[in-house]
């Protein structure tokens, strides 16, 4: 107990002295986590849409691929990563091991299936006959599309909460492609291994915090303006 006192008393003094260190380490997972959600939050709205309202023999297999995806584990999408970029891999003349853009490819790996899940999910759910109504009044595919989206924004909102939640939180995939370098790769997931595993519990309490408020943050943000619209 008096353990788990002291480390909290340190990680307050830590954050509250902005330590350099753990501030580094917290904007680069904040940079590295927020794009590569932005990034999934791009391309899988439109596929999650378009699987959502497109019937196209095969289209249950591929939801389902989909699907399984939101389960992926960090460390077997870290694997898949690495072979590509490796210096020998297919892309390894992108010299990319080992730097925060792994990273966000890795997390975009992670996050995609979440988003493009949960919003074909969320479009399957909306009443056919809006769509239906919709093209009566001469609306294109692509207005269509939008309207729906506008209607199902509740459901798409906790989709980016769950890209995020997903990408910040994981450490396999980001100590494998990145490497848990000082000043370039660490981040507050593979730090706190780190630092733990160095019998540095004090930091690595300090990072758990800010992991957990960083994630808090990001969430509560995204819920007011998912609950904004709903207010009398």
């Amino acid at each position: 107990m008096d353990l788990l006192l002291d480390g909290l008393s340190h990680a307050f003094a830590l954050i509250l002295r902005g330590d350099p260190q753990v501030m580094e380490i917290m904007w680069l997972s904040l940079r590295c986590s927020g794009l590569a959600t932005f990034l999934a939050i791009l391309a899988g709205i439109p596929l999650g849409a378009r699987l959502g309202l497109i019937r196209f023999r095969g289209r249950r297999l591929v939801l389902g691929v989909i699907n399984a995806g939101m389960g992926l584990p960090p460390v077997a999408v870290g694997l898949f990563v690495s072979i590509f970029l490796w210096r020998s891999g297919p892309l390894g003349f992108l010299d990319l091991m080992y730097s925060p853009a792994a990273i966000v490819i890795a997390q975009v790996i992670i996050a995609l299936p979440v988003v493009t899940g949960l919003t074909a999910a969320a479009v399957q759910q909306l009443d056919p006959r809006l769509l239906l109504q919709l093209r009566g009044l001469g609306a294109s595919r692509r207005q269509a599309t939008l309207q729906l989206l506008t209607e199902a924004r509740y459901a798409l909102f906790a989709a980016m909460m769950a890209a995020f939640g997903a990408v910040i939180s994981e450490v396999g995939a980001s100590m494998m492609v990145g490497g848990n370098l000082l000043h370039r790769t660490r981040v507050l997931t593979t730090a706190t291994v780190l630092e733990t595993g160095k019998g540095n519990f004090d930091i690595a309490l300090a990072l758990s915090i800010l992991l957990v408020g960083l994630t808090f943050v990001v969430a509560m943000a995204l819920t007011l303006l998912q609950q904004r619209e709903r207010r009398p």
